[in-house]
C-alpha cells in the first residue's frame, strides 16, 4: 500500500519531484528519464509508469522551471527529444521481442498465486488489436497500460516486424514529439503551474479519447452495415 501511496504522490507531485531530480542529479537525469520511459514501454509489469505525464513535464523542464526561492531548473529540449524518442522505439522493440519469444510463458508466471500480468489488460489489449490492426501499434500509444501491452501482444501474433518497426516509429515520434512540446510550450503558463494537478488528470483524460473514438467508430460502422442489411 505504501508503495502505491509513493506512486500516487510522484504522479501528482512530478513538476516537484522533477525539480528535485534535476537539481540532485543533474547529467543523469537525462538517463533516468530515458530508463522510465524505455521500461514503461518495453516491460509489461512496468505498466503503471507515468509516461504520458512524464513527457509533457520534461516538456516543461526544457523550457525552464524557476521554484519559489528563484532556482531555475532545465533540460535540454533537443537532448530530451531524441533520448525519449529511442526510449519509446527500443522500448516497444524490446516488447514485441518479448511477446513474440517468450509471451505465453510470461503470461502464465505467477507471484503468490497471482498471475504477474492481469490477463485482462492483455484481453483488452487483444481485442483492440484485432478491431484495429497495425494503427493500434500508434493509437495505444496515447492509451495508458494499453500502450505498454500492445506491442507484446503484437509479437505473441507474430505481426510481421518490417510492418511493427514502421508503425512503431511513426508512434514513439508522434507520441515523445507531440507532449513534449505541449509541455514545452505550456507547462509554464501560470493556469497551468498553479493547477497542475487537474493537468496531470486532464492528460489522462485526454488519452482516453483516442481509444474512445475508435470504439465510437467501429460501433458506427456495425450499426450502419446492419441498418444496410435490414
Amino acid at each position: 500500500m505504501e508503495i502505491i501511496n509513493n506512486l500516487l504522490d510522484f504522479i501528482i507531485n512530478l513538476d516537484q519531484h522533477l525539480f528535485a531530480l534535476v537539481f540532485d542529479y543533474e547529467n543523469w537525469i537525462y538517463i533516468i528519464l530515458f530508463l522510465i520511459i524505455f521500461m514503461e514501454t518495453g516491460l509489461v509489469v512496468m505498466a503503471f509508469l507515468p509516461g504520458d505525464i512524464l513527457l509533457f513535464s520534461a516538456g516543461t523542464f526544457c523550457a525552464g522551471v524557476q521554484n519559489d526561492i528563484g532556482q531555475t531548473a532545465e533540460l535540454n529540449l533537443v537532448i530530451i527529444l531524441l533520448l525519449l524518442f529511442i526510449a519509446a522505439v527500443l522500448g516497444d522493440g524490446v516488447n514485441y521481442y518479448l511477446g513474440k519469444n517468450i509471451g505465453l510463458k510470461i503470461l502464465n508466471w505467477k507471484i503468490k498465486n497471482k498471475p504477474i500480468v492481469n490477463p485482462r489488460y492483455i484481453l483488452k489489449t487483444n481485442e483492440f488489436y484485432k478491431l484495429h490492426g497495425p494503427k493500434t501499434i500508434i493509437i495505444a500509444r496515447f492509451l495508458p497500460i494499453i500502450r505498454t501491452f500492445a506491442p507484446f501482444v503484437a509479437g505473441i501474433a507474430e505481426m510481421p516486424y518490417a510492418k511493427f518497426i514502421r508503425y512503431n516509429v511513426v508512434g514513439a515520434f508522434v507520441w515523445v514529439f507531440s507532449l513534449i512540446f505541449l509541455g514545452y510550450f505550456f507547462g509554464n503558463l501560470p493556469i497551468v503551474k498553479n493547477n497542475f494537478e487537474t493537468v496531470i488528470f486532464g492528460i489522462i483524460i485526454l488519452s482516453l479519447v483516442p481509444m474512445l473514438i475508435e470504439i465510437i467508430r467501429d460501433k458506427f460502422k456495425k450499426t450502419t452495415v446492419n441498418n444496410i442489411k435490414t
